[in-house]
């Protein structure tokens, strides 16, 4: 019977250990690519607000995007950052929150997509040990590609391997202190594979057709998708 009480500890012991996580929260206007070498799914229709981050560093891979007004029309479109590599020093049970430097919410989302600014807190105020890299890697509009007959851009794959444990070569600035600021820009040089990219993005396709749509085909549209989740 005595045999039973380290037993009982060590299962406690191994059951607080496995609980313990941390959370990366973003708002609507980021969208998450990869996390440490594996893309994350999302979509249009289901964004994908939180991650659950073990302790240690991890490399994420996020966008900006954003639906603005048109400069030369009444019609809306999507303006989407390059992607951007957040390296977080995750040291505790924390829940951490990520919004552009410039506050919650962003004037000119034309500009800040060229180079977009975030900072991170964190849920007990303390400190936030990261670090940003922005990339160069531009993903060609649908409209764009239909006319050159270029082939798609695979940027949530190349986000993924530049996120990896092997990672792609980033030029990266010196290590930050406790509270980081954002790196200058630098480029990502990881090769991109396109041999099976044939074809332009189904989401890219959604977002095309979704703003060439009136109000009404968009009701019917988001009645029908909403039936097939």
């Amino acid at each position: 019977m005595k045999s039973l009480l380290p037993i009982s500890s060590l299962l406690v012991l191994l059951g607080s250990a496995s609980a313990f996580a941390a959370d990366l929260n973003i708002p609507m206007s980021f969208e998450y690519l990869a996390l440490d070498g594996k893309k994350v799914e999302s979509s249009v229709f289901n964004h994908k607000s939180s991650l659950e981050l073990t302790p240690g560093t991890h490399k994420i891979a996020i966008r900006y995007h954003e639906m603005v007004e048109d400069d030369f029309s009444d019609s809306q479109t999507f303006v989407k950052s390059a992607p951007f590599i957040v390296t977080l020093d995750v040291d505790g049970d924390y829940q951490y929150y990520l919004q552009a430097a410039e506050g919650k919410v962003v004037k000119k989302p034309k500009v800040y997509a060229q180079n977009p600014q975030i900072k991170l807190t964190r849920s007990d105020k303390g400190n936030v040990n990261f670090q940003v890299v922005n990339t160069n890697l531009e993903e060609e509009s649908f409209v764009s590609r239909l006319f050159s007959g270029n082939q798609a851009v695979d940027v949530s794959g190349t986000a993924a391997a530049a996120t990896g444990a092997a990672g792609a070569v980033v030029a990266v600035a010196p290590a930050p202190v406790a509270t980081s600021a954002t790196v200058s820009a630098t480029s990502l040089t990881a090769p991109v594979d396109t041999s099976k990219a044939t074809a332009a993005n189904p989401q890219q396709m959604l977002q095309y057709w979704w703003l060439q749509a009136d109000e009404k085909t968009r009701k019917e549209f988001m009645s029908w998708a909403i039936s097939q989740l």
